[in-house]
């Protein structure tokens, strides 16, 4: 199967690598945290799903863990990739709790919100 290719861009500036192809996440649920102006919660952040991560969320009114057909939402578990909203992001790593970020898979819309710097700290391949 060939890898779908992005016309966005990562925070490099490069083509946007897809985050996960297996479950479709993303604000248009193709495999890559694309972002439009529509997506008001930026969901730009290509992250690794952690126990720690999946409870804040949880603490903050999203729960990301419980399946939503209707929104054609699997329910994510530890060790998933996720396209998640840059605020959010910010706010978990305030909190001591920011998941692993996977840079290529990353939207450059990210770096609005996030300094590069705080993002590569938590780089994961």
């Amino acid at each position: 199967m060939n890898t779908p290719e992005s016309t966005q861009k990562n925070v490099f500036g490069k083509p946007l690598k897809p985050c996960c192809l297996q479950t479709a996440t993303g604000f248009f649920r193709d495999g890559f945290c694309h972002t439009v102006e529509q997506d008001t919660g930026r969901h730009t952040v290509c992250a690794l799903m952690t126990a720690d991560f999946l409870e804040f969320s949880l603490s903050k009114g999203n729960d990301l863990t419980t399946p939503k057909p209707e929104w054609d939402f699997p329910g994510l578990k530890e060790g998933d990739r996720w396209c998640i909203c840059a605020a959010r992001w910010n706010e978990a790593f305030e909190a001591h709790v920011a998941p692993p970020v996977f840079l290529e898979a990353t939207h450059h819309e990210t770096l609005n919100i996030i300094p590069l710097a705080v993002l590569q700290k938590f780089a994961v391949q």
